[in-house]
């Protein structure tokens, strides 16, 4: 699961950097043919807007306290891995990413439960 996990984390850290790069190519009018045969993919859209999603949720107002902010961020964090596993059992055909998908949905609302619980304790 901790493997599954870091899979995760770094598909989401990756998503920015990767947009980031087809943004910069685009601005000189590079179009790949890779890039393009995407434009109608629906689970490509579906993993955009769930990373979009993920990162304005994310956009937060820090509070200064590390134990609240950290727990305030990783819930859309958390969110977003639901969001993409839910992308991958709907369009994806791996058994085995398929069982990590829900493995990820397991755990990641689990720890949803844990850290808005926390925050309701902490009066946040």
């Amino acid at each position: 699961m901790v493997v599954g996990l870091c899979v995760v984390a770094g598909v989401l850290v990756a998503t920015p950097v990767i947009a980031q790069e087809n943004d910069h190519h685009g601005s000189h009018g590079e179009h790949s043919a890779a890039a393009e045969s995407h434009v109608d993919n629906p689970a490509v859209a579906a993993y955009q807007a769930a990373s979009d999603r993920m990162h304005e949720d994310m956009a937060m107002a820090f509070t200064g306290n590390p134990d609240v902010d950290f727990a305030q961020g990783m819930i859309p964090h958390h969110e977003g891995a639901i969001a993409m596993a839910e992308v991958v059992l709907e369009y994806g055909e791996d058994e085995q990413i398929r069982q990590l998908a829900e493995e990820i949905i397991a755990a990641q609302e689990s720890e949803i439960a844990f850290l808005k619980g926390w925050l309701k304790r902490q009066d946040h």
